[in-house]
């Protein structure tokens, strides 16, 4: 089955374009599951059941209405019930999806209908993971530990992803991808954390730092908490001289913030509950990362599909993207921005990038030299 799936022979037997404009409109129907996807995942919802709806409404979207791309453009993004917008995120991932899978084509079907699938699934992954990177500052397993097995397996069935001719040749190069891909994020991120994790603030003795219900208040600038908590293991630290609540009072404590606990002392407290706080102290830590776990499995998934080179070359990429993206936003006086991206998407860049190609800038690049 797999087999003459992938048979070149089979594609052949009507014109090559006719296959582009499938993969296109393929693109956009994936597209639209992966908006289902995006939503629901991060929630923790099914993304089977229940069918379609309207988030605000609960409006069963009937089939007529669930067309990609053109069912958003005929209702104006318009929910069709209560008339609420629909967000352009999900045109966007419908077209992008479909130009994507387009493009895979177009640039691998005439050398490996295999490949030019493979690559569609896997620039899915990316799109999906993406945009709930960005909107929820987290990859979801099924897409990172999912694409480490999915990876193998197609490397089994394609052994042309990695070059390779024998499928136990690809499938070591997968292994050798995903384990690479793991390894040097994990060290990257440890070293982060150890250098650049925290950001360490010494304050005048006795100044009075105040949690308000939305913000950090210090001596020169209010920070609010959405600038400070992208993680769930985000936390903001110091040791109080004293702490005032409205209703009580601590001397010489820890006080630990993050976005679902208030710790002082040992006393541990609901944030929500706690509308005002003061606290004095000569110092408070506040958190700075630029990669979670999440991004280690997300490498991972992409080096066990695409093999080591790939990471390597994701990797410097994605680190000059956000370099680039770092000067743009403080040449345009938004630096406080750079500290609210993920870097989920930079490295999603940089895997497309090689896969249309990368492999020929390493080459370019070698022979420079």
């Amino acid at each position: 089955m797999v087999k003459a799936t992938l048979d070149a022979q089979n594609w052949a037997a009507v014109p090559f374009h006719f296959w582009t404009v499938v993969m296109f409109v393929f693109g956009s129907m994936v597209g639209s599951f992966l908006n289902v996807c995006i939503y629901r995942m991060p929630l923790g919802l099914s993304v089977v059941s229940p069918p379609s709806h309207c988030p605000k409404c609960k409006y069963s979207i009937p089939a007529y209405l669930n067309i990609p791309l053109f069912t958003w453009m005929i209702l104006r993004g318009r929910c069709r019930n209560c008339r609420d917008l629909i967000s352009p995120r999900y045109f966007l991932v419908e077209l992008l999806t479909a130009v994507l899978f387009a493009s895979s084509w177009l640039g691998f079907g005439g050398q490996s209908v295999g490949t030019a699938l493979v690559y569609c699934l896997v620039l899915a992954g990316l799109v999906a993971a993406t945009f709930i990177d960005f909107e929820h500052f987290i990859i979801p397993d099924e897409i990172t530990v999912g694409g480490m097995i999915v990876g193998f397996f197609c490397s089994f069935f394609v052994p042309g992803l990695h070059g390779q001719v024998s499928s136990s040749g690809a499938m070591r190069q997968s292994l050798l991808g995903a384990a690479l891909g793991g390894v040097v994020i994990y060290g990257i991120l440890r070293l982060g954390k150890l250098l650049f994790g925290r950001q360490r603030l010494s304050l005048p003795a006795e100044t009075r730092v105040i949690f308000t219900e939305t913000a950090l208040r210090l001596p020169d600038k209010d920070v609010p908490y959405e600038d400070l908590f992208y993680r769930p293991s985000d936390v903001v630290c110091l040791q109080a001289k004293t702490v005032e609540l409205v209703d009580r009072c601590y001397k010489d404590v820890q006080v630990r913030l993050s976005p679902d606990l208030l710790q002082i002392g040992d006393e541990k407290l609901n944030p929500a509950e706690v509308p005002y706080m003061e606290a004095v102290s000569a110092e408070i830590v506040l958190p700075r990362e630029a990669m979670g776990f999440g991004d280690v499995k997300f490498m991972a998934g992409i080096g066990a599909f695409l093999g080591w080179k790939a990471v390597l070359f994701s990797l410097m990429a994605s680190s000059l993207i956000g370099s680039m993206v770092g000067v743009f936003l403080i040449l345009i006086k938004r630096q406080v921005w750079s500290s609210r991206l993920p870097y989920g998407p930079y490295i999603a860049i940089g895997a497309v990038i090689w896969m249309f190609g990368g492999r020929e800038l390493l080459d370019w690049w070698m022979v420079g030299r």
